[in-house]
């Protein structure tokens, strides 16, 4: 097991009700400016646990639950799908997310950030499946020791998410560091 990637057989941690106090959606939602919410995409959803409770709050048409584990997307079909139809599990690989260019107006990823070997392929992903004006936001763990998480010498700064956000080609990057354990980091596809 690669030591960066979060193994799938500690998917109950995923579920802990305390990760919605640590990164509240609200919280999020209030930095991200969206009208009206219609497709969104997280990258990285492992059990969909974030991709439910966006769904629940905020009531996009679908929100498309892409990970990479064979027993993630199972999950989210076995637990997730037959109580919520609008979200859609889907196996994708590292770099790649099997949907269609321009569908979503919101891509997301929770915790992820500091798993994935080239993020720079990932947010180019991303990039490519927003619609021009869609919004993507990023939030990782804070680059210190903590009893939670991921060790911290593979966590990211974000400064580093902003400046591969840049080369990917989002614009109007904010960096927040107001939440105790983790950063949020949000663009906007610019308009073509």
């Amino acid at each position: 097991m690669n030591e960066k990637k979060f193994d799938p057989r500690k998917l109950q941690k995923l579920n802990d009700p305390q990760r919605l106090l640590d990164i509240p959606p609200d919280y999020i939602w209030e930095k991200l400016h969206i009208e009206k919410p219609g497709v969104f995409v997280e990258i990285g959803a492992g059990t969909a646990f974030f991709g439910v409770a966006f769904f629940q709050k905020f009531e996009p048409s679908t929100l498309y639950a892409c990970d990479l584990s064979e027993v993630m997307i199972n999950w989210i079909k076995e637990n997730v799908s037959s109580q919520y139809p609008g979200i859609i599990p889907v196996k994708t690989e590292e770099h790649t997310v099997p949907l269609d260019d321009g569908i979503a107006d919101l891509v997301f990823m929770i915790n992820l950030h500091h798993e994935l070997d080239d993020p720079s392929l990932s947010l180019g992903e991303a990039y490519r499946i927003l619609k021009p004006g869609g919004t993507i936001f990023v939030v990782d763990w804070k680059k210190k020791d903590m009893p939670e998480g991921p060790p911290a010498k593979i966590r990211c700064l974000p400064e580093e998410v902003k400046e591969q956000m840049v080369q990917a080609g989002f614009k109007d990057i904010n960096i927040y560091n107001d939440l105790q354990k983790h950063f949020l980091v949000v663009g906007i596809k610019g308009n073509l």
